[in-house]
C-alpha cells in the first residue's frame, strides 16, 4: 500500500506570472503561445497568477478573463488560478465568473486562492492590508456558499450553479496554520516556489520549511480524503548550462535590486552584487541542463511529496524562445525523472520538430 504522504504518480503543470519583457498585450499573446506549447507537450495543467498594479511582479490583474481566452485556444489542459487574491475581490463576482469559465472550458477550471498583495494594492481596493486574513476568510465562506447554491442575502442564488468547483479549490499558504485550514476543508494545498526564512533560522532550506506545512495538511485532512499538494518551483532548463547562467545573471540581479529597494514584502533580502550562486540559492532556483535540474530537484524532499509538479521560469524570466525550449526539456526529461507519467508519445511528437529546427 502506498504512503499518501509520498504520492507516486505526479501531474505536471506550467505556471506563469506573465512577465515577458514586452507591453501587456504582447505578454498575453506570448503566454498563450507558451500554454498551447505546454498542452502539446502533454502538460496536465497551466496556472496563472493575479497581480494588481505592479507590472514587474506580475502582469495579469484578471486571470479568469485571460483563462477564458486560453480555453478557446486549447482542448485538454486544465486551467488554474495561482492565485486569485480573494481578499481584494467580491466573492460573489468571483463565484459567477468562475462558474461561467468552467462551463466555457468544458469543466477544466482549478481555483487557487490566496491572501496576497502589497499594502498599496489593498489600499486601492479599500481594504486594510492588516486585515487581509480575516477578509479572505469571510470571502472564502461566501464563495463556498455561492457554489453550494445557498440562498444569499436578498433571497437569490448564484447562476449558473457550480457545486463542482467546491472540489477544485486550492489554498496557497506559507504557514502550518494555513495548511491546517486547507486540510480541514479537504481542499488543495499550494506551496510557493520560494518563501521567507524565519528570522531565527535564516539558513533553513525550502524543504525544511515546507515539509512541516505538508505534515500539517495531511494530518488535518478528513478520513479518506485524497491529498492534493501543488509544489511550485522555479525551473529553467537549457541545452547548455552556461545559457541558463547567463539569463539567471540578468534576471536574478534585476530582481534582487528591486527587492533591495522595497520597504516591505515577503522577499528574500540578498545583495544584488552577491555571487550568482548565492542569488540562485536565495531564490530557490533550479537551472541548467536536464541532468543538472533532475539532480537538484531530487534533493527537494518537499517536492517529492507533492501530487502536482508545477514549474515556472520566474524570476529568471528568459526570452520567449528559451521558455518554449525549457518546457520541451521539462516534459521530455526532467518531469519523467520525478514521477510524471505523461503522454510520452505526444511529447516526443511535439519535441521532434523543435529539435530538427534547432
Amino acid at each position: 500500500m502506498s504512503n499518501p504522504a509520498t504520492p507516486q504518480k505526479k501531474r505536471l503543470g506550467f505556471f506563469s506570472r506573465l512577465l515577458d519583457d514586452t507591453p501587456a498585450g504582447e505578454r498575453y499573446r506570448l503566454v498563450t503561445e507558451q500554454i498551447i506549447h505546454a498542452e502539446a507537450l502533454g502538460f496536465d495543467s497551466v496556472w496563472v497568477a493575479q497581480h494588481h498594479f505592479h507590472e514587474n511582479e506580475g502582469g495579469l490583474p484578471s486571470p479568469l478573463v485571460f483563462l477564458a481566452h486560453v480555453a478557446q485556444r486549447t482542448q485538454r489542459i486544465r486551467l488554474g488560478t495561482g492565485v486569485v487574491t480573494l481578499s481584494m475581490e467580491n466573492a460573489i463576482r468571483v463565484a459567477e465568473d468562475a462558474a461561467v469559465l468552467d462551463l466555457l472550458s468544458g469543466g477544466r477550471l482549478e481555483v487557487g486562492l490566496g491572501t496576497g498583495g502589497t499594502a498599496e494594492s489593498f489600499a486601492a481596493f479599500g481594504v486594510d492590508g492588516s486585515e487581509r486574513g480575516a477578509v479572505f476568510g469571510r470571502n472564502l465562506q461566501r464563495l463556498r456558499a455561492a457554489w453550494r447554491g445557498d440562498v444569499l442575502p436578498g433571497g437569490v442564488r448564484v447562476y449558473p450553479q457550480a457545486p463542482q468547483l467546491l472540489q477544485r479549490l486550492w489554498q496557497a499558504t506559507f504557514s502550518v496554520e494555513g495548511a491546517q485550514r486547507a486540510g480541514v476543508a479537504g481542499e488543495g494545498l499550494m506551496l510557493s516556489r520560494t518563501q521567507p526564512r524565519p528570522d531565527q533560522a535564516p539558513g533553513l532550506s525550502l524543504p525544511e520549511i515546507q515539509n512541516p506545512i505538508i505534515d500539517a495538511y495531511l494530518a488535518a485532512l478528513p478520513p479518506g480524503g485524497a491529498p492534493r499538494i501543488l509544489g511550485s518551483r522555479t525551473l529553467f532548463v537549457t541545452d547548455h548550462r552556461e545559457d541558463a547562467l547567463h539569463w539567471a545573471e540578468i534576471g536574478l540581479r534585476r530582481l534582487a535590486q528591486r527587492h533591495a529597494q522595497a520597504v516591505a514584502g515577503p522577499f528574500p533580502r540578498v545583495d544584488p552584487q552577491a555571487p550568482l550562486e548565492q542569488l540562485i540559492a536565495a531564490y530557490d532556483v533550479h537551472l541548467g541542463t536536464p541532468d543538472d535540474v533532475i539532480a537538484s530537484l531530487r534533493a527537494d524532499t518537499a517536492l517529492a511529496r507533492t501530487t502536482d509538479l508545477v514549474f515556472q521560469v520566474h524570476s529568471i524570466d528568459p526570452p520567449h524562445q528559451a521558455i518554449l525550449r525549457s518546457l520541451e526539456l521539462t516534459a521530455s526529461a526532467v518531469a519523467p525523472a520525478l514521477g510524471w507519467a505523461g503522454p510520452a508519445a505526444t511529447a516526443s511528437a511535439a519535441i521532434e520538430p523543435a529539435l530538427q529546427a534547432a
